[in-house]
């Protein structure tokens, strides 16, 4: 491979490391982020879907339309409306600043990504072609996997803020490279026409569904609202197909499910993804907002699943040959059930039975990458390869949007119920109290916060730490709850009765 085409590569890598890495490099940081915002998870994780449902509408819309107006001018334009959005994210004093913030990243990104995979594999001959679709696959996963990590090390030393100025240099770097290596003037041009219609239609469907999922415990799985979701979803979809399909210029092009090796591809795409993603969501935040633990710790506690991906995702490309691609996605699903059993059945309170399931759930992403992001693109040329790529960056994101969605609005149930049933333990353990009716009012007064040193609140909490509790993250986020309630004293009933 040339010197030029491999600064080209290298390049490209930069840019999709970029818009992968805020896939999920907020992960770790939310709890600092919600209590720095003064907002709650639930409004919070917005910022995270905002991100990933429209880079996954707008993919596509925008792919096309750096076909037409000349892809490195368009993928330059795209470099510096991300840089924006991460300007705006990181300098936001409210939650809807940094949603607003989130949503620029996510159309930058939209406009950087399938351009980067384009130009990275038209950068090289034929005959090194999968090596580059390799090599721009396992950056995608390798940014992923290490988002968290980076997140948490960035929020522990530099603050919440720093996730997002990060971004700052590369961003100039890739645009200094951009402006260096290729040509802005006399682009080759496809004409096509944009999907409109098809963009708008999987904006309502990853919008209703998103938000179903969010809201199903909230509002009830069999609540009006959460039915209507789910049927505006399955009516989006069948329309959405139904447009694609007699679209001259579609934003998918149906055709492509044809071909087995890209269908597979995509599913595992989306599978993989919410399994791996699921993880790196939701403990961070158990592990910080319920076990008590630094960012930098968390981080450092889910690094092994990254350290898996990082060692055999090159592998896995190479095994490609000799194995089989049925066989390592095979094994690599094998391995992320095994890493979910042991999720199930661990004590959280031992790190190493978690860090066996985090390297199973690790190893077998990692085992993944290779083989998806080969027969995503298969023997595919021309626009058929660009739209192969930015139709498998489509999936990828939604299999983010529905790991974010399910994962984080269960911990935040699971949550609100352990709440619930501390409250109700400890309406029980103070009427045990020897003293009158109007003192153990007091008591709970308050909005149901525990009181300042109570022995009420001092014996609930006791209670609720000497039980052997383990395996169910609901049980473990009962002591959460009571402690957190018995710790802030500050919001307590500071004029409860001393016994």
């Amino acid at each position: 491979m040339k010197q030029k085409q491999m600064a080209i590569l290298m390049t490209m890598t930069i840019s999709i490391f970029l818009c992968m890495l805020d896939t999920t490099v907020m992960n770790i940081a939310l709890p600092a982020i919600q209590t720095g915002l003064h907002t709650d998870l639930d409004t919070l994780q917005w910022a995270l879907n905002v991100y990933t449902i429209a880079f996954a509408a707008f993919t596509i819309p925008l792919g096309r339309i750096a076909d037409q107006f000349g892809r490195n001018e368009v993928y330059f334009a795209g470099l510096i409306l991300f840089l924006l959005g991460s300007l705006t994210s990181a300098s936001s004093s409210t939650v809807a600043i940094l949603i607003i913030g989130r949503a620029l990243q996510s159309i930058g990104a939209a406009i950087v990504f399938p351009a980067s995979m384009t130009i990275g594999i038209n950068s090289v001959q034929l005959n090194k072609r999968n090596t580059a679709v390799l090599i721009l696959g396992i950056t995608q996963g390798l940014a992923a996997a290490f988002g968290p990590t980076i997140g948490g090390l960035l929020t522990q030393f530099c603050g919440w803020r720093g996730i997002f100025y990060i971004n700052v240099p590369l961003v100039l770097l890739a645009a200094i490279m951009c402006v260096a290596l290729l040509p802005m003037k006399n682009e080759n041009i496809v004409k096509a026409k944009l999907d409109i219609s098809g963009m708008c239609l999987v904006i309502l469907l990853l919008f209703s569904l998103t938000l179903a999922l969010v809201k199903a415990s909230a509002w009830g799985w069999t609540s009006g609202k959460i039915l209507s979701l789910f049927a505006g979803f399955v009516i989006a979809l069948i329309l959405f197909i139904w447009r694609e399909s007699m679209a001259s210029d579609p934003m998918i092009r149906l055709h492509l499910f044809k071909y087995r090796h890209f269908t597979g591809a995509v599913v595992m795409t989306v599978l993989s993804g919410i399994l791996f993603v699921g993880v790196m969501v939701l403990m961070p935040s158990f592990f910080t907002k319920i076990q008590g633990h630094t960012e930098l710790e968390a981080a450092l506690m889910i690094t092994p699943a990254s350290i898996m991906v990082f060692l055999l995702s090159p592998v896995s490309g190479l095994l490609l040959k000799k194995m089989g691609a049925r066989q390592l996605i095979a094994l690599g699903i094998v391995l992320l059930g095994l890493g979910y059993v042991g999720l199930s059945v661990m004590n959280p309170r031992i790190y190493w039975q978690f860090a066996i399931s985090c390297i199973l759930i690790g190893t077998g992403y990692g085992i993944i990458i290779g083989p998806i992001t080969v027969l995503s693109a298969g023997d595919f040329t021309g626009e058929l390869l660009t739209a192969s790529q930015s139709v498998t960056g489509v999936f990828r994101q939604i299999g983010t949007v529905l790991a974010v969605a399910i994962f984080v609005s269960a911990l935040s149930t699971n949550l609100a119920t352990a709440k619930a049933q501390v409250w109700s333990a400890a309406r029980n353990e103070v009427k045990k109290l020897s003293v009158i009716q109007t003192r153990q009012k007091h008591i709970m007064m308050t909005n149901k916060s525990l009181a300042n040193r109570t022995k009420a609140a001092e014996f609930l909490w006791k209670w609720l730490i000497n039980k052997k509790i383990h395996g169910d993250i609901l049980k473990i986020s009962l002591e959460y709850a009571a402690r957190n309630w018995y710790d802030t004293s500050k919001n307590g009933v500071r004029s409860v009765i001393n016994f």
